[in-house]
């Protein structure tokens, strides 16, 4: 029996996933758990690119980062990040290593965990890139927000890499390049929500923002027969926590999810 995958990532990267799971003989079915719009401040994303040539790199947290700040750029404003300077590209992982390509940063300004890392996440990104932040230097953050955000990316997501920044006397600035948020899930998503809670399908998490916003959208739901892959240890916590019954850890390259998913199946 084929089985049956819930891919949450967003709908842009629950796309890929999809049809690189089906391409694996998987019955893979997108629910994206988190919707992409624009920035809550448009102007804000301006003035960060104004000032990235005097950033020793920009740092993304995502590939949905990398691809609205590249889109953004003002046509007036030079892009740094396509031709050799001073700014380089910092990348958590393949995923946003590969928005950067597909916006036109050239490989030879990106730095990422390798493919082959442990984790991608911001930890294994600083051990990479720590002997490049010196004291006075500056480092843009590109992520996104929610509603409980402020436009320069204060309170969005956690402030671990900035805090390693500042250990080292770096300065580090913050943008919200989108927003994230809540989805409306209509009947037929919650139909194959309820269904996947005990009918044998896996999971995919790779946001703990994903889980929760699961949960706002079926209260009550019970969870306990449901499986899980999850791609962050922070991740497979959350989706314990909201009561799934067996939850594997798993890199977010695909060879790995495959194997993890084929653990639960």
């Amino acid at each position: 029996m084929t089985t049956r995958v819930i891919v949450t990532r967003p709908e842009r990267d629950a796309r890929r996933w999809v049809a690189e799971l089906r391409d694996g003989g998987f019955d893979a079915l997108a629910l994206p758990l988190i919707d992409i719009g624009p920035a809550p401040d448009r102007q804000a994303v301006v003035r960060a690119w104004q000032g990235l040539d005097g950033c020793i790199a920009a740092m993304f947290v995502s590939g949905n980062a990398a691809q609205q700040f590249l889109a953004a750029r003002p046509v007036d404003v030079p892009a740094p990040l396509a031709q050799p300077g001073p700014t380089r590209a910092w990348a958590t992982g393949p995923g946003t290593r590969q928005a950067l390509l597909d916006g036109g940063v050239p490989v030879s300004l990106i730095d990422a965990p390798a493919d082959d890392a442990p984790q991608f996440d911001s930890e294994a990104l600083w051990a990479l890139v720590s002997q490049k932040a010196q004291p006075g230097s500056r480092v843009l953050i590109v992520r996104g927000g929610d509603a409980a955000s402020s436009s320069d990316g204060k309170g969005a997501g956690r402030d671990w890499f900035a805090s390693r920044l500042a250990a080292c006397g770096c300065t580090a600035d913050f943008v919200v390049a989108y927003a994230r948020r809540a989805p409306q899930l209509d009947p037929a998503q919650l139909a194959l929500a309820r269904a996947a809670a005990s009918d044998g399908s896996v999971w995919l998490f790779s946001s703990s923002e994903a889980i929760a916003n699961l949960a706002q959208a079926m209260p009550g739901q019970d969870w306990q027969r449901a499986r899980a892959v999850a791609t962050h240890p922070r991740i497979a916590q959350a989706a314990r926590d909201a009561g799934f019954a067996v939850v594997r850890e798993s890199r977010p390259a695909l060879a790995d999810v495959v194997a993890s998913i084929e653990s639960v199946a």
